[in-house]
């Protein structure tokens, strides 16, 4: 089943410019879909008390146009297919006319936190979401690539407030870091992340760019450049 809500974009959700920023909608797609959880039943309490979480593996955000202070949406959420220890999850934030703002494909994928390992997404999963068909795309692959020439950039250390109810740094904080390398004023058209290694209280990221024509591509990774997320910035 689709789940939707509607909001008001917020003042300390946009930037200089009072648009939307770019980690403010990756928020309202993450938490529409803890809505739809939590209205179902299936959601955090219920996780916690089967020591299971959903991880986000992968998105690929699209964007038409970000909206702007105190504007009108509507943020809605399906899933549209679950096999082994993945979740496969569609996004879309519409205007008051019902047009298209922005849009998401995302990979989750079904963890014991106990054993820290993937486990195979329960079949009931699947009939109390209600599967729908996926959204009409080009899907990029889940993989980035890492341009050789990819040039260090920085280092920041995790803080607290980074961290969410999983124990680890929020999925929208790698984003809000690496955009911090990225040009001033740069009108993003698409955000691709690929998240390979959960970064927690603490930990050191340090951060490498790289232009390719109109493409930025950007690694957060550990000291020994092992890393835990990587990004594309299409323009």
């Amino acid at each position: 089943m689709v789940f939707s809500f509607d909001s008001t974009i917020r003042y300390s959700e946009v930037d200089s410019k009072c648009v939307l920023t770019l980690e403010a909608l990756t928020n309202y797609f993450q938490d529409c879909s803890v809505f739809q959880s939590e209205a179902l039943n299936i959601g955090m309490d219920y996780l916690k008390h089967e020591n299971m979480a959903w991880v986000l593996a992968s998105w690929q955000i699209c964007i038409d146009r970000l909206p702007r202070l105190d504007e009108k949406v509507t943020i809605s959420t399906w899933a549209y297919d679950m096999k082994a220890f993945y979740g496969y999850r569609n996004f879309s934030m519409t205007d008051e006319k019902g047009k298209t703002l922005a849009y998401a494909n995302s990979i989750w994928v079904y963890m014991d936190v106990k054993n820290a390992r993937p486990v195979k997404v329960p079949e009931k999963m699947a009939e109390i979401y209600g599967l729908e068909p996926k959204l009409e795309m080009n899907k990029a692959e889940r993989k980035i690539h890492v341009p050789d020439d990819i040039e260090e950039a920085g280092s920041i250390v995790v803080p607290r407030f980074f961290i969410d109810s999983n124990q680890h740094m929020n999925n929208e904080k790698y984003i809000l870091i690496a955009k911090q390398l990225l040009p001033e004023e740069l009108a993003v058209k698409e955000i691709r992340v690929e998240y390979r290694k959960e970064a927690k209280l603490g930990d050191e990221i340090f951060s490498y760019i790289s232009r390719e024509n109109e493409r930025y591509t950007v690694l957060l990774a550990d000291k020994d450049k092992k890393p835990y997320a990587v990004l594309a910035f299409l323009i």
